[in-house]
């Protein structure tokens, strides 16, 4: 009898999962209406979607209603660019934003960091600073990778 109980009670898990998964993603009749202008593309399809997409569709277009008309003008601006990209190029960038997300928060914060850095500078200072890391040889740029992997700061960054 214990058995079957336990039994009954593992097979419901996977149930309650799915149960669980379909509320976090809800059906196209319980979107808002504002969800459904910017989600209106989806219309026909959004309840055959996979419970994730869903939830990041309606996690995208909630950021999307809550931004402002400048910063919605830069998303549209930013999409045609990344949309002119050679398909090659755009592969090559989700592949290094893979690879970002699975960093040790420490190390993405850090990385992130230097990142901000590079760009505050001016156009002629990155344009420098890239001229001389095509110069260097592969191994030194090897090297200087493992260092930043390891904290340490490049010359100049403070």
């Amino acid at each position: 009898m214990r058995r079957r109980r336990l039994l009954a009670a593992l097979l419901a898990l996977p149930l309650a999962a799915l149960a669980r998964a379909a509320e976090d993603a809800p059906r196209w009749e319980a979107l808002t209406d504002a969800e459904r202008r910017v989600l209106a593309r989806l219309r026909g399809r959004w309840d055959a979607l996979p419970p994730e997409r869903r939830r990041r569709l309606l996690a995208g277009a909630r950021r999307w209603l809550r931004m402002s008309p400048a910063e919605r003008a830069r998303a549209r601006r930013q999409l045609a660019r990344w949309r002119r990209l050679p398909p090659e190029r755009r592969r090559l960038i989700r592949e290094r934003f893979r690879r970002l997300r699975r960093l040790p928060p420490e190390e993405r914060r850090r990385l992130l960091h230097r990142y901000r850095w590079y760009r505050s500078l001016p156009p002629e200072r990155r344009r420098e600073l890239r001229r001389r890391w095509r110069e260097l040889p592969p191994e030194r740029r090897r090297a200087l990778r493992r260092g930043a992997r390891h904290g340490r700061r490049p010359a100049g960054h403070r």
